[in-house]
């Protein structure tokens, strides 16, 4: 070995060394390792105990899920900080080095910490809850959790779509689910001859048969344009908000089947040609 440089005592020397580094480092190791298992179980066992107790209380979803998100990121914290405890490191650099990475984190995580505060706002307001129907940011769908920073939106093809808090709690949000009770907007078009007073009382004998339309406010229905091919009317009543779509579908169908029963002439796209001959021909 002393052709490399290195002779045998300096070499059992670093041997000794690296031996009592692994007596005096190893348990501390592995101690830690240990606490990061036992830590990570309970982290889990916590987040299904937390879920447990707010079914049992019926606590809101929307906030039961944004509780257990928190509490999940405290966790972690804590868990980390008792792991460098174990490891030897000195609670009052850990705290000054925590200190200066939490600062330089909060300038780098500005975004996440709007949305953490949109989340907050989100649930002291309530505009929506997980279950509700809602349109923002361009997607339409049922809420299904709000966390921390984000909440998910399951639009109606199954798309899960994930939008930060803090732009939901900043802009407009179109609740369908919050209202009891829905307007049912519907559009038929009639030809053009067609009697408007008859065809309102078919109308309102077709609604009159469904009992989810609500009496009050009493459906009604107006003419509303000449269109380029028929005479539109518009249709409008009211139902459980649950019951909206359904209403809408079935009623179509069934005003459909009334005209054709009536003879009521439904319109096709019609255009009148007029052709010019030349002078002294056919």
């Amino acid at each position: 070995m002393e052709e490399y440089g290195i002779d045998l005592k300096t070499l059992d020397l670093i041997k000794q060394q690296a031996i009592d580094l692994a007596f005096k480092v190893g348990p501390k190791l592995i101690l830690g390792v240990i606490i990061y298992l036992i830590g990570r179980y309970m982290i889990g066992f916590v987040q299904k105990v937390m879920g447990k107790a707010f079914e049992k209380s019926d606590v809101d979803a929307s906030l039961a899920t944004f509780l257990k998100s928190f509490a999940k990121a405290i966790l972690w914290v804590l868990l980390l900080i008792s792991i460098a405890t174990t490891m030897g490191v000195e609670m009052t650099s850990f705290v000054a080095i925590l200190g200066a990475a939490g600062l330089a984190i909060g300038l780098a995580l500005q975004g996440s910490l709007a949305n953490f505060a949109g989340g907050v706002l989100i649930l002291m307001f309530k505009p929506f809850k997980v279950g509700d129907t809602v349109e923002a940011q361009g997607t339409t769908g049922e809420i299904e959790g709000i966390d921390i920073l984000y909440t998910k939106i399951r639009n109606f093809d199954n798309k899960l779509v994930t939008v930060p808090n803090g732009v939901l709690a900043n802009n407009l949000i179109v609740n369908y689910s919050q209202k009891p009770t829905r307007r049912v907007d519907m559009k038929v078009g009639v030809a053009y001859g067609t009697d408007i007073k008859k065809t309102r009382e078919i109308i309102l004998g077709v609604l009159a048969k469904d009992e989810r339309i609500h009496q009050e406010p009493a459906a009604t229905v107006f003419f509303g344009n000449f269109g380029d091919n028929s005479l539109d009317l518009t249709i409008r009543c009211w139902a459980d908000t649950g019951n909206l779509w359904p209403v809408y579908w079935e009623n179509m169908e069934a005003i459909k089947e009334a005209f054709e029963e009536n003879e009521i002439g439904i319109p096709f796209p019609q255009r009148d040609v007029h052709h010019y001959y030349p002078q002294g021909k056919e």
